[in-house]
């Protein structure tokens, strides 16, 4: 969803986020649909792919990140698992 500050998104940046989408979870490989979090919001080139419940579910980074703890990632681990396997799908 899109703050109603932010600048509307690039044709590349809309293309980035829907590659991140057709990901599964960077924390628990959940099968895509994925949501794509942004590290930052509006850096829209630094969005990890996340199922709903790593994303915004109770254990989530969003929550108390019980599950990220559990699996031993933080933010950035998880982009360069997004990243990685963008690369390795195109």
């Amino acid at each position: 969803m899109q703050s109603k500050n932010s600048k509307p998104l690039t044709t590349r940046e809309r293309a980035h986020l829907l590659a991140v989408k057709s990901l599964p979870c960077s924390v628990c490989n959940a099968e895509p649909p994925s949501d794509a979090h942004h590290i930052k919001q509006g850096r829209h080139f630094c969005a990890v792919a996340l199922c709903k419940e790593c994303h915004q579910g109770y254990n989530g980074i969003h929550g108390t990140k019980t599950l990220w703890r559990i699996v031993k990632l933080d933010e950035l681990d998880a982009l360069n698992i997004t990243i990685a396997r963008l690369y390795a799908t195109t």
